[in-house]
Order: structure tokens, then sequence, then C-alpha cells
């Protein structure tokens, strides 16, 4: 595109980034400090960048302004953003990062099952590196075998580079141990962060590229998956674009985290769902139905209550495959394979999380609890009440609330204004979209049956792995629940006349807001940590 042609559409785009100007103002003004307000150069810069950045982006995407396109600039605005948040966001904040940080280095060095043992590992030793005053102590006990440099980018655990010394240490080989290195995730879900750090090592960079170069590889997969995603599904291309880009998506993505290739994973396998139910008749095979089982299983095995995606498989019209319903044992056995696969990997994955700082919490006894359960069946009645009204709204405030390592506490911050905003668009978005689509009553109730399974099932194994015995302590977090927001389209959708009229320039106005809301995201951060 020549410079003319540019600067036509960006000045034809002029209205809507415009209000994205004044969204990130507004919005960005209600995340400010007194401590902002006394030393507010960093924030001012990081104002003018996304402010920059997000016209770059809208003029991207009115450019390509089509649905057959739009998949690209999924992909531009995940990255433009994520890797924003990538470096921004402090050393090992996010919820569980250290952890994720272990099993992908141990993925890095071609380690698919990392191996826990109880043997100690190399002496102590108490002196300290000149011009750090960083004392070195060998990890001795049970744990993973891993690489000093580990030890040197934890130690600043929720620090910026800018207050850590540590950051520009070159990556220490030496073995250690340490405690936790999540060994009952498949090794796939982290070998975008892996290959991040096998990069840092080559080229033998400072050690805090491991956790960069790792976080936007990782950051690289979602944003392919993303886009390959809204490129599959022909219909709804918008509303799974605004969940794949709320702030915790990006959040989670833009971190080392298993999280980002679980909602990666299944929002393809919606996408993939919706590519088959709007097909046309006799235009599936067995094919179709083993890709997407495949495609559940390694979703499932990431998060086992993901796994009941495969049910999708019975909602398909039957005459969009060409043996019409001779397909159903077929989809039977693609059923049957992934739940068989999914008990023995529970049944593997189970004590393997025993292998872990968890396991040193007393308080934690999954035998305890089911007897406390079994002995107190109105404990059962308190459990579904409590998910269906407190968990749940201190999910859905979720949407923009993130881990702060450095505050010590999780989801601590308060965005009411800018949660309040998030929430009302996505209302709008997956319940009100005037593009609405038809689904059959045995798909929409299928779908929900789908998506109370998950929930459920997920915040049963919070009670049974995390929560105190007796007690609803369940540790939930919106994280594991963004793709089925994608859902809810399908679940069902009600008119508002008033959206009526936006619904050729509906699409504009989402695009404003989605890259709004990343941009406030980054801006949140400058004024939280820096």
């Amino acid at each position: 595109m020549s410079l003319n042609e540019f600067k036509d559409v960006l000045i034809s785009s002029k209205k809507y980034w415009l209000i994205y100007l004044v969204l990130i103002i507004v919005l960005g003004l209600s995340t400010v400090s007194y401590r902002t307000i006394a030393h507010p150069t960093y924030e001012i810069n990081t104002l003018l960048i996304v402010a920059i950045l997000g016209i770059l982006c809208i003029v991207y995407y009115f450019m390509h302004n089509s649905d057959k396109e739009l998949y690209k600039v999924a992909f531009v605005i995940i990255l433009c953003f994520g890797i924003c948040a990538s470096f921004i966001v402090p050393i090992c904040d996010v919820s569980d990062e250290t952890e994720h940080l272990a099993r992908a280095e141990l993925t890095s060095r071609g380690i698919i099952i990392p191996h826990w043992t109880g043997d100690e590992l190399g002496v102590d030793r108490s002196y300290e590196i000149p011009s750090t005053n960083k004392p070195i102590v060998y990890n001795k006990g049970a744990g993973f075998v891993s690489i000093e440099a580990l030890n040197d980018i934890t130690i600043s655990l929720g620090r910026t580079v800018f207050t850590t010394p540590y950051d520009t240490l070159k990556i220490d080989h030496t073995p250690t141990v340490l405690v936790s290195a999540f060994e009952q995730n498949p090794f796939y879900g982290y070998l975008p962060q892996a290959i991040g750090m096998i990069i840092a090592k080559l080229l033998d960079l400072n050690v805090i590229w491991m956790l960069w170069l790792g976080r936007i590889f990782n950051l690289i997969c979602y944003a392919g998956l993303i886009s390959l995603a809204i490129k599959k599904t022909p219909i709804l291309k918008m509303p799974i674009l605004a969940v794949s880009c709320i702030p915790i998506s990006i959040y989670q993505a833009a971190s080392l985290s298993i999280d980002s290739m679980i909602i990666g994973l299944a929002i393809l396998a919606i996408a993939y769902f919706l590519y088959m139910y709007k097909a046309k008749e006799n235009s599936l095979g067995v094919k179709q139905v083993v890709i997407f089982s495949a495609l559940c299983l390694i979703l499932g095995l990431c998060k086992l209550p993901y796994l009941a995606f495969i049910f999708f498989l019975l909602l398909i019209p039957y005459d969009n495959f060409e043996k019409g319903k001779k397909i159903i044992p077929y989809m039977l056995l693609c059923i049957a394979i992934v739940g068989i696969i999914g008990v023995i990997w529970s049944r593997y994955s189970e004590p393997a999380l025993m292998h872990s700082w968890r396991a040193r919490l007393r308080y934690i006894n999954p035998t305890g609890q089911m007897n406390y359960i079994m002995s107190h069946p109105a404990f059962i009645g308190k459990f579904f009440g409590q998910i269906f009204t407190y968990n749940l709204a201190k999910i859905l405030y979720g949407t923009f609330n993130f881990f702060g390592a450095a505050q010590r506490s999780h989801y601590s911050d308060s965005y009411h204004l800018i949660v309040a905003t998030l929430l009302l668009f996505l209302a709008v978005m997956l319940l009100a979209y005037p593009k609405r689509e038809k689904f059959n009553k045995k798909t929409r109730i299928g779908t929900l049956f789908i998506v109370l399974i998950i929930y459920v099932g997920t915040c049963a194994i919070q009670l049974l792995t995390w929560a105190s015995v007796g007690q609803l302590n369940l540790g939930l977090s919106a994280r594991y629940f963004v793709p089925l927001f994608a859902l809810f389209p399908v679940i069902g959708t009600f008119k508002i006349k008033r959206l009526e009229r936006f619904k050729d320039s509906i699409d504009k106005y989402a695009m404003v807001f989605i890259i709004a809301f990343m941009a406030v995201m980054i801006l949140s951060f400058a004024t939280k940590y820096y």
C-alpha cells in the first residue's frame, strides 16, 4: 500500500480511532493512583505507545475489512499487544508462572516426561557472586532436575527489570533441583515456550530472555491458533475474536502458562464445530470426525473437563455427512476412544499432581474431602449454590483482574469501571449480537449441557484438589472458563431493536473496543508496576 492510500484509510477511519483514543484515556485514568500522578513519565510514554499502536491496528483492520481477511487482523492485534504484555508484566508475575517456567525449561532439553526424584543433588554454597551480592544455594531434596538459571529468574519474582540486578546474569546451566514442574501436564503444551528458551540458550543471551522469548513464542502459538479458528469458522467470527482478545486471555497468552494453549485449542475446537455444523449437506466424512476428535483429545489432556467437547459431534446435523446417520457408529467410537484415553490420563495425572508444592499443603486431602461429602449430603447443595452465585460473579469480574506476585495476593486489583464496560461489551457481542445465527433446539440445549459439564466438572476438581476439607475455597479463575464464553451465542441470543440499526457497522465498533481493552490492560500494568 502506498503512503497516499494509507492516508486515505487513516482519514476514512478517523471516527473510529478517535473513539478508541477517548476510550483508552477515560478507562486508563481509572487505573491511576497517587503514586502514578507523582511520577507519570512511564505511564505517559506507555499511553503514547498504545495510542499509536491502536490507531495502526484500526487502520490495518480497515485495510482488511472483510470476514475473509479478519484472521489476518486477529493475528496482528494479538501479537502487537501481546508482545507489549510479554515485556511489561513483571518477572514470573502470572499465576504459577515459576512452575510453568520449570516445565518449559525441561521441555527445551527434550525431557518429555519429567522425572521426579528424591535424591539430593549438589552441595550447598553460601558465597556470593561478585557484583550481584546474590547468594547461591543449591536446592536439595525431592523435585525435578533443572538448571540454576531458573533460580536466577525466580529470585526476582514479581519485580520488573528495573528493580532487580539478576536479569543481566548469563544463563547458568549448573544442575539444581526444583520443587515443582507441572509433571501432570502434557509436553506439547510447553513446546512454544521451549523453542523460545532454546533460542535464548543458543544465542547465549542474558537469563531474562529465557522468560521473554518463552512468553513471546507462546504468544505466537496462541495468535496462530486463534487466527486459524477465525479463518475456519464460517460464522460468529467477531464474537469469537472478542472472547479470544479479552484481557485475561491475552494476559495468559503472553506468559509461559499452558492456559494459552488450552484457550487457543478450545477456541479452535469451537470454530471447527461451527464449520461442521454449517457445512453443506453430504460434504463431511469420517476424516472431519477424526480431526475434531483428535483436537478434543489434545485439548482435554491439557485440561480434563474439556474432553466434554467431544460431545459436540452428536450435535452436528447428520445430513451434513456423506453417510448420513451411518456416521453415528464412527462418532460413538471416537467418543469412546477419547473417553478411555482421558480416564487413563487422569490416573497418571492425579498422583503426578502431588509431586509439587501442593503436596505440602496439609489442608488438601482428596480422600478426606470425599469422606466429608459422603457424610454431609447438604454440603453438595451448598457447593452448587456457591458456584452459581459467588464463584460465578468472581469469574465474570476476573475478565479484567490479574494475579500480582508483587502484591502477594490473588486478583486484588479493583478496576470497576473497566470491568463494567468490558462485561457490557461482552454481553452485546455474545448475547445480543445483531448478526445472529440460527441453531436448532437440540444444539442449544446440548451446548448448554456441555458448558455445564465443563464448569461443574472444573469446580468439582478444584473442590477435591485445592479446597480445604469441608470448605469451599475453590481457587477458581476466569482463565479456566474463557472458551465457554464463545459458546453463549450458540446457546441463545436476544434481539435489541436499537442495536439493529448498527448491524452494518457493529463489527467496526467491536474492533475498536477489542483493541481498546487490550490497550487499557497494558496501561493498567504501567500504572500498577512502574
